[in-house]
């Protein structure tokens, strides 16, 4: 049996699917979605064992946190430590967007889910999907991308579902997502509003850089 597709709307998410998606969670599910840049896996990132079960349908290396999509930048700071005004600078320029964000992680999150770096990768999504789900669990998500190791990111949720087929019991399609290039990934943990660029994605280096020079 593969995977069941629940289509919701991109911009107007109706309620009762949300519910259902947060119900699947909630029972330590993975849940496919489409975020604003590719689709991802979704899961309670409090719940170790579903935790556990994204490491393992991806093949993931344990040592690599897994990031988190958030609803507001309120949420960011429930979640993290030392935020400084590099990350608020960042925050007010790219959020909600394509731009994820590596600061200290606060005591409310499991050191597993940091992959015991302490550090946590936040991003709020331009994706009301996304929002709408982390709004009604009342936690953040998971965002990894749904996509097989050596295999590409999938933009829609036949993608998915070919790659995943039986493994995943919900794919929410939210039809093709609206960019085609990952995230930019800024690390501020080091504090002193340091800040270095690990990858190059939707936000080019150039405007991390003037956002930061204010």
């Amino acid at each position: 049996m593969t995977a069941e597709l629940l289509r919701i709307h991109p911009d107007e998410p109706e309620s009762a699917h949300i519910d259902r998606v947060v119900q699947h969670l909630n029972s330590g599910e993975v849940v496919a979605l489409p975020t604003d840049t590719f689709y991802g896996l979704a899961v309670d990132p409090v719940n170790l064992r579903a935790v556990d079960r994204i490491y393992d349908l991806k093949s993931r290396a344990r040592h690599k946190p897994l990031s988190l999509l958030i609803a507001d930048v309120a949420q960011a700071y429930e979640l993290a430590r030392g935020i400084d005004t590099a990350f608020d600078r960042l925050a007010e320029r790219f959020w909600p967007g394509p731009l994820t964000i590596i600061v200290k992680a606060g005591s409310k999150l499991p050191l597993r889910v940091t992959a015991n770096t302490g550090n946590v990768a936040l991003r709020v999504p331009e994706a009301p999907i996304c929002r709408a789900v982390v709004a009604k669990l009342g936690l953040p998500i998971t965002a990894t991308s749904a996509n097989l190791r050596g295999l590409p990111e999938c933009s829609y949720a036949g993608c998915v579902r070919d790659q995943f087929g039986d493994k995943i019991p919900l794919i929410v399609d939210g039809g093709p997502t609206s960019r085609s290039m990952a995230t930019t990934i800024v690390d501020l943990s080091g504090g002193g509003n340091s800040w270095m660029i690990l990858r190059e994605g939707a936000i080019p280096t150039h405007e991390i850089a003037l956002a930061l020079q204010r």
